[in-house]
């Protein structure tokens, strides 16, 4: 039988990225947990390979999974992110918009608010025009979302191109905001001209998603940004978005929406390792090194003489199996596909954290107190390394050689500098003291999210 009165439910869409989905199924569980229903919306790509990884059911009654075709064939390559952003920006607006009248057609559910991520900003254009009211999460830094909402005054300025490109070297957003690097613009590090033209068009019409909704929430903090937020004060931190922040204390469950399978065996070997101790080794879900690089990577974690937990993706060789080299032993380590990241790095055990930055990534390990080596891949992560690295002074990056490598020589070295400096490790801690009071009750973020909670309540009557 029909319910008579439908479960008033919050739609939320998000990008079929590691990097986008995490923070935002954190912030599904958050409104979950605050009564609202929620159906979790991505591409079938995504929620396929995300029901197939899924141990723990979600509980139906509060969040459900629903996709949509992105367009692209089954054979075709989606780490092509301008193919990709394209055949999704031309095919999902209309399909999302008859998943919003079935869900109604239905009658079951009333959807109140469309919680889109601002790359799927098209979704909010879609709420309003069926008379939804709607919200944005920006998943990276508030920095890049200034960087995304100023993109008409930095052509304006002729900091940048028609096509993204920078023509001045340093750019002053404010004047409260240190002077940023041009090359560090997250669109310009894509590692391909044609792809970081197609993806800065689709960057530029973002303004016009924004000026849709009073709420822009960001996976952040006030004390990390605050020149920032102040700059673009319509944006609500929320962050950190973790997993463990969601009434979670058993550490062998799953996380949800993952993209690989946890191994959690790797727990275990952390909990035989001596305190503060272990290199953990992850380069996210998208990261990939040729084999000269993947061998310095090996034999730079044996020079090192110490315990380490390397995380080597199995589609790691897409084209051409990695090898270790014959000199790699791994005996004090332990390889693992995929690990339970949120808590290896709340894990007593971790040193160090040697990542590719990226801002999921940045604010687990900064929620943790866990001094950085930064190895940036593309786009925003360079900026986040220089953030890290620059602006917190919690982490240090790799120096390439004449040949373009990370060399063994160098891991180590950067390794034993950092792991020597108790400043960094004293700082690490004080802004994991900061980002957590945030989450704890009355904390910043908690009362930000609180505010965003009350308003969608408001919406049910």
């Amino acid at each position: 039988m029909r319910n008579q009165t439908p479960t008033p439910t919050v739609l939320m869409l998000a990008c079929p990225a590691s990097g986008h989905i995490n923070p935002m199924m954190n912030l599904a569980l958050k409104l979950s947990h605050n009564g609202f229903q929620v159906i979790f919306v991505t591409t079938d790509f995504a929620h396929n390979r995300i029901k197939s990884i899924m141990v723990d059911p979600l509980d139906s009654n509060t969040i459900q999974f629903a996709s949509l075709p992105d367009g692209l064939s089954p054979d075709d390559d989606r780490t092509d992110m301008a193919k990709l952003t394209v055949s999704i920006t031309n095919t999902m607006p209309s399909m999302f918009e008859k998943l919003i009248e079935d869900i109604h057609m239905k009658g079951d559910d009333r959807i109140i608010c469309v919680v889109a991520d601002v790359v799927f900003g098209w979704g909010i254009q879609v709420a309003c025009k069926m008379g939804i009211k709607g919200a944005l999460l920006w998943t990276a830094s508030a920095a890049t979302l200034a960087m995304a909402d100023n993109i008409s005054m930095l052509m304006d300025k002729g900091v940048i191109d028609s096509n993204g490109r920078a023509i001045t070297k340093n750019i002053q957003l404010s004047p409260t905001m240190p002077a940023m690097d041009t090359e560090l613009f997250f669109w310009l590090n894509i590692n391909d001209s044609e792809t970081e033209k197609t993806l800065f068009h689709c960057f530029e019409h973002f303004s016009q998603f924004l000026d849709l909704t009073d709420w822009w929430l960001c996976n952040t903090t006030y004390e990390l940004e605050p020149a920032v937020l102040s700059f673009i004060p319509k944006t609500l931190p929320i962050g950190p978005l973790l997993s463990n922040s969601n009434n979670n204390t058993n550490q062998n469950s799953r996380s949800l929406a993952q993209f690989y399978e946890e191994d959690f065996s790797c727990i275990n070997w952390l909990d035989q390792q001596p305190h503060c101790s272990v290199l953990y080794v992850a380069f996210g879900s998208m990261a990939l090194f040729d084999q000269n690089q993947f061998t310095q990577i090996a034999l730079g974690l044996e020079l090192t003489n110490r315990p380490f937990l390397w995380v080597v993706r199995e589609d790691y060789n897409r084209s051409i199996r990695m090898t270790y080299p014959n000199e790699f032993q791994g005996k004090k380590g332990k390889i693992v596909a995929w690990a339970p990241q949120q808590k290896v790095l709340s894990h007593p055990a971790i040193a160090c954290f040697v990542s590719h930055c990226g801002w999921n990534s940045s604010m687990e390990g900064l929620s943790n107190g866990v001094p950085f080596l930064c190895w940036p891949y593309f786009s925003d992560q360079h900026y986040d390394k220089h953030f890290i690295c620059n602006d917190l002074k919690v982490g240090l990056g790799f120096d390439k050689d004449e040949n373009g490598l990370v060399s063994s020589k160098e891991i180590k070295l950067k390794v034993d500098k950092l792991l020597n400096d108790v400043k960094i490790r004293s700082r690490s801690l004080q802004i994991k003291e900061k980002l957590m009071s945030n989450i704890a009750e009355g904390g910043g973020s908690s009362e930000n999210l609180k505010r965003f909670v009350m308003w969608l309540k408001e919406q049910v009557f």
